[in-house]
């Protein structure tokens, strides 16, 4: 994972073509779990271009705790495409694009791995990863006009993203979209106007 993709400069990320992303599944490593929903959001010059999302049936049960984290349920995605038909719609929707998620090891590392097991080829994108970046940007801030970890929860509050993150895969990709524009809008300012900003 890199912050900066190929090391671009903030304002080349802007106008970059990005696919913002987030995965939810039954559980938290991929070779014990499967992917249930993927959300993704295209930015294009800093403006978003389109959507992506879709439920996934992951061929197993969904633990009660991951249903009651997400709000998905094996009656929510027992009539869902699997990820072998998924996963080629959302490569297409992400074709050329530079990917961010965040904490992207986690999102990424499925993906990857669900390309595998279906026998396609992962590409080879670039990925921001979001809170490496938000470390980077914002971590000797504190206090209460900083943000006190870089949850995203944290930071889209902090940026005021239009989006609440809920654990559910379109929602947690808006609301990334926002922090990761908030981000790149900071890095792209003067210096002394950052720390203006950040210790107003």
């Amino acid at each position: 994972m890199i912050p900066l993709a190929d090391g671009a400069p903030p304002s080349s990320l802007a106008r970059a073509d990005l696919v913002v992303l987030d995965v939810e599944t039954t559980g938290w490593l991929p070779g014990e779990a499967a992917i249930t929903e993927i959300g993704a959001v295209r930015l294009s010059g800093g403006q978003r271009a389109g959507e992506f999302s879709s439920l996934v049936d992951p061929g197993r049960a969904i633990p009660p705790e991951i249903a009651g984290l997400t709000g998905i349920t094996d009656a929510l995605v027992c009539q869902a495409p699997p990820i072998d038909a998924v996963l080629p719609w959302f490569l297409g929707f992400s074709s050329g694009c530079v990917l961010a998620a965040h904490n992207a090891p986690f999102d990424i590392g499925f993906l990857s791995a669900a390309s595998r097991s279906c026998g396609v080829g992962w590409p080879a994108f670039a990925v921001i990863d979001t809170a490496v970046l938000a470390r980077l940007v914002l971590g000797g801030v504190a206090g209460p006009a900083g943000v006190p970890d870089c949850k995203l929860a944290t930071l889209a509050e902090f940026f005021a993203a239009g989006t609440r993150p809920c654990h559910r895969a379109l929602a947690d990709a808006q609301a990334t979209a926002d922090v990761l524009l908030g981000l790149l809008a900071l890095l792209a300012a003067p210096r002394r106007q950052l720390l203006a900003g950040l210790t107003a």
